[in-house]
């Protein structure tokens, strides 16, 4: 389960490091700060599972919650969703140094 959890977290630093390139990239194209929020880069990647996601959030979990917590995080950087996602999933996945050593009896 460890392994998953830190697999899952590297691929989501990697998806945060693409993220970031792409808005630096067009940050320097456009000769200003451009940051892309994650609803709009989720919808150029895949807009039906967007809507999916949002009708099933609505209906199942609750309406306030996708109107107040949901659309708060579509409203973030990208590449900031990732980099928090991965440290949670890496921090879920940690395995503790033995206290006593490694040598110890």
């Amino acid at each position: 389960m460890r392994f998953l959890l830190r697999l899952a977290s590297l691929v989501a630093l990697a998806v945060a490091v693409i993220a970031g390139t792409i808005d630096s990239i067009q940050s320097v194209a456009a000769s200003s700060v451009v940051i892309t929020p994650m609803g709009d880069a989720w919808q150029d990647l895949s807009p039906s599972s967007l809507e999916s996601l949002q009708a099933t959030i609505a209906y199942y979990i609750h309406p306030r919650f996708y109107a107040l917590a949901f659309q708060w995080l579509m409203l973030q950087p990208a590449f900031a969703v990732f980099l928090v996602l991965s440290l949670l999933l890496w921090m879920a996945g940690y395995k503790k140094p033995p206290i006593a050593g490694r040598f110890a009896a």
